[in-house]
């Protein structure tokens, strides 16, 4: 339902009028003269891309020869990733497209620009403040990007998880790419890396992305609270005024902050519940949880429904070959594996991401993958539970509480009936 407008909003709209008729040949006259204005900036897409660095401990295969994973070197276009005798060597032919980022299930490949939390805060940002969000190619763009718009290097470098989390928060997200636009690219396996990506998202989310091939059609409306956030921050920057805290423009900056604000508590509350009950095994390792994890457990704790859209490969033993040496549990890059109770075999399924080279280089194939449902993922609140009991109690005294007063009414009713005969 469409919030209606009111007169803060008309005072936004006036001084928008304002702002634009303050100097109304704003670059014209460096237009004419052909000088550029100093203070724009020009548009390279080398700015949105960055060399990868390796990280040789969680990678697969520099662990232990017998992994069968090559997902980096299939997803590099120009295959400049080798691994070799435990080391990682990207070679000078590397195009910076990230896409080996994404692929890597143990996150061995470190990008700033491409860490999944910090792309899924960047994405959620431009969705809070607009009306619709764009995730967009430098190749695909060509231009500098509006502030609904993020730009990567490839959109292959987008994970599942973080697609899948930011499909479920905003639903108002967009893909743009020109029709025929990867079909010129010279990251050639980014296009299937972006298919599967968000197919796998879209199935998990029960949801599908929304995708733009115009440049016409795309938009820049930022939100109403939005603009009234903006709005109320320069009045009190330039003025130095207190506001009350009963105003709506207030209200509405406090909502927008608190929905910036929430995710990163959400993935703080998730961190503190997991470190209590697992974080350690007992061989006194700490647990590692990967942010594409983090991202999905998240999710998946706020919106607890969408498990059974997942499933996930979980290490089972069979105890009779188990000869309790060990090696699963060093070998784990994520440390999710553990010997209990005299060398019984467990794992951690919210930590544990499937990789599968527990089972390849146990020697009496005693363990094996199989598929297990994604509400082993969800991790308890104890908060909220907490509070949901609170607020059963509550209701149940309150519905005891109504009953023993229509009791005592009727009771009274019946007096007064008695007396009137």
């Amino acid at each position: 339902m469409a919030q209606k407008r009111d007169l803060f909003d008309d005072i936004i709209d006036i001084s928008k009028d304002f702002s634009a008729l303050r100097n109304p040949l704003t670059g014209v006259t460096d237009a004419l003269m052909g000088v550029d204005s100093p203070e724009a900036p020009q548009w390279n897409p080398a700015d949105y891309k960055e060399r990868p660095r390796a990280n040789t401990l969680p990678c697969l295969r520099c662990k232990s020869s017998k992994s069968s994973c090559t997902a980096c070197m299939d997803v590099c276009p120009v295959n400049a990733v080798e691994i070799e005798d435990g080391s990682i060597d990207i070679a000078d032919t590397c195009r910076k497209c990230g896409l080996c980022v994404a692929a890597c299930p143990t996150e061995a490949f470190v990008s700033v620009k491409l860490a999944p939390k910090k792309l899924y805060d960047k994405i959620a940002s431009a969705a809070a403040a607009h009306e619709t969000a764009y995730v967009t190619c430098t190749r695909a763009l060509g231009r500098m990007p509006r502030e609904n718009e993020v730009v990567i290097g490839c959109i292959g470098d987008i994970s599942p998880e973080t697609w899948f989390s930011l499909m479920v928060d905003y639903p108002n997200l967009s893909v743009y790419l020109p029709l025929g636009v990867c079909d010129k690219c010279k990251n050639t396996t980014g296009e299937e890396a972006l298919g599967n990506n968000i197919a796998q998202a879209e199935e998990w989310a029960g949801t599908g992305m929304g995708l733009e091939v115009e440049p016409g059609d795309l938009t820049c409306v930022k939100r109403r609270e939005f603009e009234r956030k903006e709005f109320m921050d320069k009045i009190m920057k330039s003025t130095g005024l207190a506001v009350s805290a009963m105003n709506p423009a207030v209200a509405a900056v406090t909502s927008v902050a608190q929905r910036m604000k929430e995710h990163s508590k959400r993935i703080t509350d998730l961190e503190k519940t997991l470190n209590a009950a697992c974080g350690v095994s007992t061989q006194k390792r700490r647990r590692i949880l990967t942010q594409g994890r983090q991202l999905m457990l998240t999710t998946l704790r706020a919106h607890p429904d969408l498990a059974g859209n997942i499933t996930i490969q979980l290490p089972e033993c069979d105890y009779m070959a188990c000869t309790m040496c060990g090696d699963c549990v060093r070998i784990c890059p994520l440390h999710a594996n553990d010997l209990v109770n005299g060398g019984r075999f467990t794992v951690e399924p919210t930590y544990c991401i499937g990789c599968g080279l527990c089972a390849e280089i146990c020697e009496e194939h005693a363990l094996s993958m199989k598929e297990h449902s994604g509400e082993e993922l969800v991790v308890p609140d104890p908060e909220a539970e907490k509070k949901a009991a609170e607020a059963a109690k509550a209701k149940a005294e309150a519905e005891k509480l109504k009953r023993e007063g229509k009791e005592q009414l009727n009771k009274i009713l019946d007096k007064v009936e008695k007396l009137a005969e």
